[in-house]
């Protein structure tokens, strides 16, 4: 059903299976879930890092990377090109999820090649809400760079807010990865990956 509640007009999906290449069967309950009710992956319906939210990202990862699932929401085609959340990688002898932010991280700011790279993530340091590891392209160092505050979360879905931010910190012009302006402007577009609610993907 459209959102408009007419019956009328067309709605896209946001996950279509092609059934020429796989049957529905193959499908989860939950991935089937998404599917009936037109719901992006973003808007999960498991539990933020359960086993069920870790599987699903990784069952529709290998259907879409397979062409057998077509994808067309923004946030959806982020998580699944831009990140590698669903699976799972080795850290100190434990296996952890990838890409997925923790409310303690608990790994040493000294181990630099352990980081993922341009991955926002919550900040437990206490001076600011978000953090990301990139790599400076000038001393080929990696750098914490840190952004942010709980204040601002409120603002993400109020548009005249983000249009003030935006302007204010000239959005537009943010264009090294090393500075925390870049990443302020761009917290709409990993708010789910963050907890935070969203359904804005660009600047402010």
């Amino acid at each position: 059903m459209c959102d408009c509640g007419c019956n009328t007009c067309e709605t896209k999906s946001t996950l279509m299976l092609n059934e020429s290449l796989a049957p529905r069967g193959i499908l989860s309950e939950g991935l089937k879930h998404h599917m009936d009710a037109n719901k992006p992956l973003t808007d999960h319906l498991y539990r933020a890092g359960s086993d069920n939210y870790f599987n699903l990202w990784a069952e529709a990862r290998s259907l879409y990377s397979r062409e057998i699932l077509e994808i067309t929401h923004e946030d959806d085609l982020a998580v699944l090109t831009e990140t590698d959340l669903g699976h799972y990688g080795m850290f100190e002898g434990k296996k952890v999820p990838l890409d997925f932010p923790m409310e303690d991280e608990s790994i040493d700011e000294a181990k630099n090649d352990n980081k993922k790279l341009n991955k926002p993530m919550r900040d437990s340091s206490g001076g600011k809400a978000y953090k990301v590891y990139v790599k400076d392209p000038k001393t080929k160092k990696i750098k914490t760079v840190r952004f942010g505050s709980g204040g601002l979360r409120a603002k993400i879905n109020d548009k005249k807010a983000r249009n003030a931010f935006a302007a204010r910190h000239k959005c537009s012009t943010k264009k090294d990865k090393t500075k925390a302006g870049y990443w302020s402007c761009r917290l709409p577009r990993y708010a789910k990956l963050l907890g935070l609610k969203s359904n804005f993907g660009g600047f402010w």
